[in-house]
């Protein structure tokens, strides 16, 4: 049972995904919709508005992701919890039967497209959106990261929990029903006009002092530990940290390009500051933790500072 008619080996992933993106995924849930939402033919800029209002809160970035009411608004699609009160594979048979996609939690160690990463190497939480399933063959489509990908045996039967006896400790991953029987693909005029909306409230909720000054004052505390436990562990910080603050800046200036390139023109280049900042730093730091040396991060944090202010001055708020 197919919902959306798509080939993983044939599958052309949006251009926030391309390869020479800084960022080519930026987090699991984002990314997932951002595919999804090309697969159907919509455009999932327009849903990006939400990036600028990052906001760094004690020991992490936010972990940015679109809003349903805004999903809804944007392209009719309809995000729903569900209840998962049966074995996984029971609601997908149901609900991709009736048409309806499931974005779901998965362990990563099963999914063959990180296959160099997590795939068979750790049991590490991520985002799928459940689209093709094939029980009689084991097979399932689904889309991760910054694609459309397959996967079948063994894989399909711990994905699901198939041949496994039951446990009664096991805490079900937690899921989505996604429904598009109202989907919406407007003319772009009407979608960049529904986006600048958007774009005019998340700018209103950005945060009213400057969120980069707790981070640097965050991250000097926080560096001797990082050296002590290692680079394992500053993987973990960095993704928490560096990664997201870099990846929702490069998202927003995509789309202040898209929405308007010469009236976003300086907030869009205040982003790609910090865009391209975060990743030259992310890999410095890295060799700072590795070798335990000091760091001097005061001019990228400076930098980045300033490039916040510029752009939270030049966005519009409603």
């Amino acid at each position: 049972m197919k919902v959306i008619d798509l080939d993983a080996d044939h599958y052309t992933r949006h251009m926030l995904h391309a390869e020479d993106r800084v960022w080519v995924e930026k987090n699991c849930y984002v990314d997932i919709w951002i595919e999804l939402v090309h697969a159907l033919g919509c455009e999932p800029l327009a849903m990006l508005p939400f990036v600028n209002a990052i906001d760094f809160v004690g020991d992490q970035w936010t972990f940015f992701k679109p809003r349903h009411d805004e999903l809804r608004a944007l392209y009719g699609i309809d995000v729903q919890e569900l209840n998962c009160w049966r074995p996984l594979i029971e609601h997908a048979e149901e609900h991709l039967g009736a048409g309806r996609l499931i974005a779901t939690e998965a362990d990563a160690w099963w999914l063959p497209d990180v296959t160099g990463t997590d795939y068979r190497t750790q049991h590490t939480k991520s985002s799928i959106i459940l689209n093709d399933l094939d029980v009689g063959n084991r097979t399932l489509g689904y889309f991760h990261n910054a694609g459309y990908f397959k996967l079948d045996g063994e894989d399909f039967a711990r994905t699901f929990r198939l041949d496994m006896d039951p446990d009664p400790a096991f805490m079900p991953f937690y899921a989505e029903l996604v429904g598009i029987d109202t989907l919406q693909c407007l003319a772009e005029a009407d979608l960049k006009a529904r986006s600048a909306e958007l774009l005019a409230k998340h700018t209103a909720e950005m945060p009213t002092d400057n969120p980069v000054v707790r981070f640097a004052a965050r991250f000097q505390r926080d560096l001797p530990l990082l050296q002590d436990k290692g680079l394992a562990y500053y993987h973990a910080w960095a993704f928490a940290t560096v990664r997201q603050l870099g990846a929702a800046a490069e998202l927003a200036a995509l789309h202040l390009r898209w929405l308007d390139a010469e009236r976003h023109a300086v907030a869009a280049e205040a982003w790609d500051r910090i865009n391209q900042g975060a990743k030259t730093f992310i890999l410095k730091a890295a060799r700072a933790v590795n070798g335990r040396r000091a760091l001097d991060a005061s001019t990228y944090f400076e930098e980045w500072a300033q490039a916040w202010q510029s752009a939270r001055d030049a966005l519009p708020s409603g």
